[in-house]
C-alpha cells in the first residue's frame, strides 16, 4: 500500500491553469448547500449532538490545509457541526496510535482518513464502528470498491474519502509521441531510462504487470501466479535507471530528461506541465493505478452519529467535485454525477477503467511479498 500521507504536500490542480472554468462560485456553493441540507435528514438528535466538535483525521500538510480552507467550513455551515481537523502521521503510525488510544477508550480523531492497508488491518481487529446504512444514503453514489464491509455480517465500516492516480509519465522533448500502454516500459529501446517506485506495496507494479500481460489481477490470487508475474516484471529491470523512494528526485530527473519515462502521480505531473515543464501524464489503455484513502470511525468515538453525517456529506457529488477543484483528488463518485468539465476531470482522473491495487495481498502476504521482491526485483 502506498502511504499517501506523502501526498499531503502536493498542490491541488485548481492552482494550475487546468482547473479554471465550470460553475460560478456562487452557483456551486448554492448547489452544494442544498445537497448538504439533505445529508442530515434522519438524524433526530442532530441538534443536540451538533453542539459537540467532531474530530476528523486527515493526512497532514497540504491535504489538511486544503480541507481546513475549502471543505470543513462549508460542512459546518451546511450542517451546524463544528470540526477540528487532526493531522495524521505518515503510514501505519496512525493506525498504531488509534489502536492504543482505543484500548484506553480514547479517540485521537473520530473520523479518520485511512490508507487501504491500515483500513484492512484495523478491520481485522474490529477497530472501526459498523455504520448505519440508512444514515448513509449518499454512499450509493460510490462504486463498490469504495465501500468497505465486514466479511462476517456485511456491515459497512468504511467509505472512499480521496483518490489519486499513478500513471505512465514521460518527457515530451525526449518522447514526441505519448506511450499508449504500460507494456512500453518493457521495450528494450528504453534501456536505462525508467524511474519506478521502489517498493512492492507502493509501486503496484505487480498489478500493472498482471493487467498488461496476464489479463488482470486474478493471477495474483496464488503464490504460483504471483511468481509468474514477478518473473515477467523482472524483465523490465534493464530498463530501470532509478527505483525511487524520493518523489522529488524522480520529478526533477523527469523534467530534465535525465530519466525520461516512468510511473508517477497524475495530478503532480499535470501541475508541472501547467507550469511549463516538458512532461506529460498518460493513462495507458490498461488503466492508471487508482490508489485511495477511506473514512472510518474508530470504535472508541462517542460521536458516531456526527461521523456518519460527515461521511454521508462527503459522498455528495458536489463535494467530490469541489475536492477535485480545490484539493486535487479524483472524485470517488461516478463522473456522470458531478458537474466537472472535461478539462477539470482530465486534470485528476480518467474514464479508462482503472487498475485497482490488491491491498489484500499486502496485508495477508506482506512478508512473503517483500522477501520475493527483494530476491527477484530489487536485487
Amino acid at each position: 500500500m502506498t502511504d499517501h500521507s506523502d501526498k499531503a504536500g502536493k498542490k491541488p490542480l485548481s492552482q494550475s491553469t487546468k482547473a479554471s472554468g465550470g460553475l460560478s462560485r456562487r452557483a456551486f456553493t448554492a448547489g452544494a448547500t442544498a445537497l448538504g441540507a439533505t445529508a442530515i435528514t434522519g438524524f433526530p438528535a442532530i441538534n443536540v449532538l451538533a453542539s459537540q466538535t467532531l474530530k476528523v483525521g486527515v493526512y497532514g500538510g497540504y491535504f489538511q490545509e486544503s480541507f481546513d480552507k475549502h471543505i470543513f467550513p462549508q460542512f459546518t455551515s451546511d450542517t451546524g457541526i463544528k470540526v477540528q481537523s487532526v493531522s495524521e502521521p505518515t503510514g501505519s503510525a496512525w493506525l498504531v496510535q488509534l489502536r492504543t488510544a482505543a484500548r484506553a477508550g480514547q479517540a485521537p480523531a473520530d473520523v479518520n482518513m485511512m490508507t487501504q492497508t491500515s483500513r484492512t488491518k484495523g478491520a481485522k481487529e474490529k477497530l472501526w464502528l459498523p455504520l448505519n446504512n440508512d444514515k448513509l444514503p449518499n454512499a450509493s453514489n460510490l462504486p463498490d470498491h469504495f465501500v468497505s464491509k465486514y466479511e462476517d455480517d456485511g456491515a459497512i465500516y468504511g467509505l472512499g474519502a480521496v483518490a489519486w492516480y499513478i500513471t505512465l509519465v514521460s518527457n515530451t522533448e525526449v518522447y514526441k509521441e505519448a506511450p499508449t500502454s504500460w507494456a512500453e516500459m518493457w521495450d528494450p529501446k528504453h534501456k536505462d531510462t525508467l524511474g519506478l517506485l521502489a517498493n512492492v506495496d507502493n509501486s503496484f507494479l505487480l498489478e500493472v504487470t498482471a493487467s498488461t500481460f496476464f489479463g488482470g489481477t486474478g493471477i495474483l490470487d496464488t503464490e504460483e501466479g504471483i511468481l509468474k508475474v514477478m518473473d515477467k516484471l523482472a524483465e523490465v529491470k534493464p530498463n530501470v535507471r532509478l527505483w525511487y523512494r524520493d518523489e522529488g528526485q524522480f520529478q526533477q530527473a523527469l523534467e530534465a530528461g535525465e530519466i525520461p519515462m516512468g510511473q508517477y502521480y497524475h495530478d503532480v505531473t499535470g501541475l508541472a506541465a501547467a507550469d511549463g515543464q516538458p512532461v506529460r501524464s498518460t493513462f495507458p489503455k490498461e488503466g492508471g493505478i487508482l490508489d485511495s484513502g477511506s473514512w472510518c470511525i474508530v470504535k472508541s468515538s462517542k460521536l458516531q452519529e456526527l461521523g456518519e453525517v460527515f461521511m454521508n456529506y462527503m459522498c455528495q457529488p458536489a463535494i467530490q467535485a469541489k475536492m477535485s477543484r480545490n484539493v486535487g483528488t479524483a472524485p470517488t463518485v461516478g463522473r456522470e454525477l458531478t458537474d466537472l468539465t472535461d478539462e477539470e476531470f482530465a486534470a485528476v482522473s480518467s474514464d479508462i477503467t482503472p487498475i485497482i491495487p490488491r491491498y489484500d495481498l499486502y496485508d495477508t502476504k506482506g512478508d512473503w511479498l517483500n522477501q520475493k521482491w527483494a530476491e527477484l526485483i530489487a536485487s
